[in-house]
């Protein structure tokens, strides 16, 4: 079993996490700020930190850019928000974090989250290649703002897959456009064309996702197989 750091200033969250991670038989350590987490990285060097971006004194973001340009981002990190949008979770992979995770975590979601991170080595820091992208089920962008049955809002980003880049620099509609149907064609590939497992995957019915794989152009004669 693993050593986790919680870091959340909310007690509520860190009891709640503590004792989920806890009954699954991790060693659970928590902190309440960066000052807390810094002391307690140093201290345990954990197998994985679960890390709150909205702290009152140093913000998540903030505390793994420390930790990444002090090259001490040798265990994977989770961040975890309940405001997360899609620039804020690309900025957390660019930094170096494995996942982001949006509150309310479900347990199902925090323990296949955990299991996997702890699979995987930590994430290296990128400045200009985001190669973090959704690599499985439990990991992935449920949906990137699709306007349609998930908000507008980031519930999940893991998983580093064979390294790719982005041109940052167009209009937001245009660079959203390019992940999505980048992550969209991942999964099509990942299921050798089977609608329904990337629907299940993704959290789309499958009449929305149909649309939005025509709406960004996606080529779906590619992974063609059988009925599904």
């Amino acid at each position: 079993m693993a050593t986790i750091l919680v870091v959340d200033d909310e007690l509520g969250i860190r009891a709640l996490l503590s004792e989920i991670l806890a009954d699954e038989g991790h060693t659970v350590e928590v902190a309440e700020d960066a000052a807390q987490a810094r002391a307690c990285r140093e201290r345990i060097r954990p197998d994985l930190v679960l890390l709150d971006i909205w702290m009152p004194d140093v913000d998540g973001i903030t505390l793994l850019k420390e930790w990444g340009s002090a090259s001490l981002l040798t265990m994977p990190v989770i961040m975890m928000s309940g405001h997360g949008t899609i620039d804020t979770a690309v900025e957390a992979i660019k930094f170096g974090a494995m996942a982001f995770l949006e509150k309310p975590i479900t347990l199902q979601k925090l323990l296949r989250a955990v299991e996997q991170g702890l699979a995987k080595p930590p994430a290296r820091t990128a400045t200009a290649n985001l190669g973090a992208l959704p690599s499985d089920a439990g990991l992935t962008i449920e949906a990137v703002m699709t306007g349609g049955s998930m908000p507008p809002s980031l519930p999940m980003l893991l998983g580093p897959q064979p390294e790719q880049s982005f041109d940052l620099d167009r209009p937001l509609r245009e660079a959203r456009d390019a992940f999505e149907k980048s992550y969209f064609e991942f999964h099509l590939a990942q299921e050798n064309g089977s609608m329904t497992r990337v629907a299940e995957k993704t959290g789309l019915e499958r009449t929305h996702l149909y649309r939005k794989l025509k709406q960004l152009g996606v080529d779906l004669s590619r992974n063609k197989r059988g009925p599904v």
